[in-house]
């Protein structure tokens, strides 16, 4: 092997590293939510973990957040349609596991962004969706649909479809700014300038929201999830996915962040109360077994 290929490796796998501990920290986000008072809805958690945290990641960025925007004008619609898209997923998201569970809203999230992603790939690099694509596609959704049918217990949710569709729309917002952020990371900007600027500029929705919604937060246990989801989660879990982002394919982040579903289901059931039946545990290796399919499908 020779000394570049060994510096690749050691880059490839230190990438790695840095998104499996973001994800790691991502799916502790439902079971911490868990704990945020009732009066309080996906929608304020969600603004408030995104806002205070992209606040955080922005003045961690400082000046070196407004260099893409001097790049020229793609790069700036690219941070717009980025950031547009970090607002929408805390507020789906959220959301979602509020509806249909943290189990179920996490795992249709993530199961679904790499389909997005695909999706993202045809359209705006051309790129051709084969037969293995549609399998994966099809073996996902069949997942997704178990996934949902299977779910059991207090902690599961009560509203599983509109939890499922906001899913959705979350994974496709995950897919939309994590695309944007590979791409200006690929144009030469620090990962670190490219997340705070992207969160930076959600945050000019996301405040607003929260400031309008988020009063059951500001006290008591509130305050407490509020502080861990803006600074660990968000904070602390983008700073190392925006170094992992640089290491590695978008494709290859997107897979490596199936492991934050598998913290969050089995948090689910030991902390939260959750109970996944058999059917459930099947879809959730049926979405595996799809998004195993897309990664070899890029590769």
């Amino acid at each position: 092997m020779s000394g570049q290929e060994y510096r690749s490796g050691l880059a490839t796998t230190r990438g790695a590293v840095f998104v499996l501990g973001a994800a790691g920290l991502w799916g502790t986000t439902g079971t911490a939510a868990s704990f945020a008072p009732r009066a309080a809805s996906g929608v304020s958690i969600g603004a408030a973990t995104m806002g205070i945290g992209g606040l955080v990641l922005l003045a961690l960025a400082g000046r070196t957040a407004l260099r893409p925007l001097r790049a020229g004008r793609a790069p700036v619609v690219t941070a717009l349609l980025g950031a547009a898209n970090a607002a929408i997923y805390p507020l789906a998201f959220y959301t979602s596991m509020s509806l249909a569970g943290v189990a179920v809203g996490t795992v249709v999230t993530i199961g679904s962004s790499p389909v997005f992603a695909a999706l993202l790939e045809r359209f705006l690099d051309s790129a051709r969706l084969d037969r293995t694509w549609l399998l994966a596609t099809a073996v996902s959704a069949i997942g997704v649909a178990a996934l949902v049918l299977g779910g059991e217990g207090p902690g599961a949710g009560t509203q599983p479809v509109p939890g499922v569709l906001l899913g959705l729309v979350s994974g496709a917002s995950y897919a939309g700014y994590t695309f944007a952020a590979g791409r200006l990371i690929g144009a030469g900007h620090s990962s670190r300038a490219v997340v705070g600027l992207l969160f930076g500029l959600a945050t000019f929705v996301l405040i607003p929201v929260f400031a309008a919604t988020g009063a059951p937060l500001l006290r008591g246990s509130g305050l407490v999830v509020t502080a861990y989801l803006a600074l660990v989660p968000m904070s602390v879990a983008y700073v190392l996915y925006g170094a992992g982002l640089r290491q590695l394919r978008v494709t290859a982040v997107a897979t490596l962040t199936l492991f934050e579903p598998g913290v969050a289901a089995v948090l689910s059931v030991l902390v939260v109360g959750e109970r996944l039946g058999v059917l459930a545990w099947i879809g959730a290796a049926l979405i595996g077994i799809g998004l195993a399919l897309t990664t070899l499908r890029g590769r």
